[in-house]
């Protein structure tokens, strides 16, 4: 059975956009307009002032209702106005996801300052019925997350803002009491629910990684530095996608897994240069990396479902690490 009904339009094109805009205007005015009031203003046909009415209801939650007795639209929110400065209403929708992706940054300063923003930006395109619909359908699993002093990530941010040399108390993994270091604040890193500062630390002469979480006493100085032309983290590392960590030698790994683990490795990109075949029994899989405490965790994580073939001190640490589980069985 035919119908002459079109569909209403799922997505909006870019020439549309300003008569969205002034639609919007026209019915938070106040004046009640109607289908045929819209399109002698923006000099279309009233089928289209419809569809995009439509849309608006539909697609961008604009709280619009019919009024019989004046005859025209009005806004069931008196107070929502279209957000302006996206291209597209396919950038309205994202924008809204993405919102979900907040939560990595939980425990964090960022956390509320971003949170706060994007609901100041998302709020006039939520309706009562639909608020939050995104962030029930999307999620991002909370994962374990190391906090940040305030008095920290204010400091460090200042001081990457304006090339401020920062000073510091640190305890690092194997010292037994915190360090004093005097650093070049370069970047901040994220990694696993983790802040990392990427900085030049004058006492090791070298770049260095540290923990947020760890910094402590920290102040900002008045001496100011220069960064050097290849500064960034990913000059060093953009070889191998393991996480925060810098090594200093360069290895080809070769390593062979098996039954659980073939999926999990097999459908993501751990290297720039990496090759994967398939054996009898399981995958081998073929890249060169810098990050070679990654790459041990990574093995090691897989259980027996994993065994490094090269280089050989992946191959001698991982069976030290072997050994020593089995003496705790």
């Amino acid at each position: 059975m035919k119908t002459n009904k079109k569909l209403s339009r799922q997505s909006l094109p870019k020439t549309s956009l300003p008569r969205i805009y002034q639609i919007d205007q026209k019915i938070a005015s106040g004046c009640f307009p109607n289908a045929n009031d819209l399109a002698k203003m923006c000099e279309v046909s009233i089928s289209t002032i419809s569809r995009d009415v439509e849309f608006m209801k539909d697609q961008l939650r604009a709280p619009i209702d019919y009024d019989a007795y004046n005859r025209g639209y009005y806004y069931t929110n008196k107070t929502f106005r279209m957000p302006f400065g996206f291209t597209t209403a396919e950038d309205l929708i994202a924008l809204s996801m993405a919102k979900s992706i907040f939560s990595l940054y939980r425990n964090t300063p960022l956390y509320e300052a971003s949170k706060n923003l994007m609901d100041s930006i998302l709020t006039p395109i939520a309706s009562d019925e639909n608020k939050n619909w995104l962030e029930k359908r999307i999620l991002v699993p909370q994962t374990a997350c190391a906090k940040i002093n305030n008095v920290v990530w204010e400091n460090i941010i200042s001081a990457i803002k304006q090339n401020n040399v920062i000073t510091f108390y640190y305890l690092g993994v194997w010292d037994e009491e915190p360090q004093f270091r005097k650093v070049n604040p370069y970047q901040l890193l994220f990694d696993s629910g983790v802040w990392y500062l990427y900085a030049f630390s004058e006492e090791r002469k070298a770049a260095r990684i540290f923990s947020l979480s760890r910094i402590t006493d920290i102040r900002l100085t008045k001496d100011t530095f220069t960064l050097p032309k290849n500064y960034s983290y990913t000059d060093f590392t953009n070889d191998s996608f393991f996480g925060v960590f810098i090594g200093q030698e360069k290895m080809t790994y070769i390593i062979d897994f098996y039954e659980s683990a073939i999926v999990f490795v097999s459908e993501r990109q751990w290297a720039s240069d990496q090759k994967i075949t398939e054996t009898d029994d399981g995958i081998t899989i073929e890249f060169s990396s810098t990050q070679f405490d990654k790459v041990l965790k990574w093995v090691l994580s897989c259980g027996c479902c994993a065994v490094p073939k090269k280089p050989k001190k992946l191959v001698e640490m991982w069976n030290w690490h072997v050994k020593e589980m089995r003496k705790m069985v």
